[in-house]
């Protein structure tokens, strides 16, 4: 996996599920991949105050409360300090078009022009790397890999170590050495859009 760059493995925990409803992040979390290797010990978490209550129902999933929330900092600080922790790399998440509209909703928010970079998604990966099986959520990606699944999934950092370890291997049983490779078999092909 050397010839290829580094990658940024990030997950968002939200208000709900359609930032065009005005549901917002309220967790951010992500790990670098460096070199084929997971950077574990040095990751970026941060809570995001939305500025609106958390719905119970969002709360029941992330376990995340308005308390939690009400004196981390606002989006136009958070997102900032994510794409710093994430610059020089290729974004991933599980799931990526779910993760990558809450992001470029939020940017909105920022002041100035945001730029965010190319990503890719191990889920399509997954369905490229395994083309017979019907599921591909990350816990039925997790078994299938024989990663451990974490007690507190559904919290963003324990659910981008377990996407991290799993694009890892899934590269490496790809046998994907280019990132002309990658783009073609994660099924996303273009730069996010402004």
């Amino acid at each position: 996996m050397s010839p290829l760059p580094p990658f940024t493995v990030f997950d968002v925990e939200t208000t709900g599920l359609d930032p065009r409803r005005g549901h917002r992040i309220i967790e951010i979390a992500a790990v670098r991949i460096e070199n084929g290797t997971v950077q574990r010990t040095q990751p970026f978490e941060s809570y995001v105050n939305p500025e609106r209550s958390i719905p119970l129902e969002a709360s029941q999933v992330n376990k995340i409360t308005d308390a939690m929330v009400s004196g981390a900092h606002t989006i136009d600080v958070v997102l900032p300090q994510f794409l710093t922790f994430a610059a020089g790399s290729i974004l991933v998440a599980h799931n990526a078009e779910f993760d990558m509209s809450f992001l470029r909703n939020e940017k909105e928010f920022c002041w100035g022009y945001v730029e965010l970079p190319e990503y890719f998604c191990t889920m399509r990966l997954s369905q490229a790397i395994f083309p017979n099986e019907f599921r591909h959520n990350l816990d039925a990606l997790a078994l299938r890999l024989k990663l451990p699944l974490p007690n507190n999934r559904h919290r963003a950092l324990p659910d981008v170590l377990l996407a991290a370890e799993a694009f890892v291997k899934m590269v490496e049983m790809g046998r994907i050495g280019s990132m002309d490779d990658l783009r073609k078999r994660s099924g996303i092909a273009t730069m996010a859009k402004r």
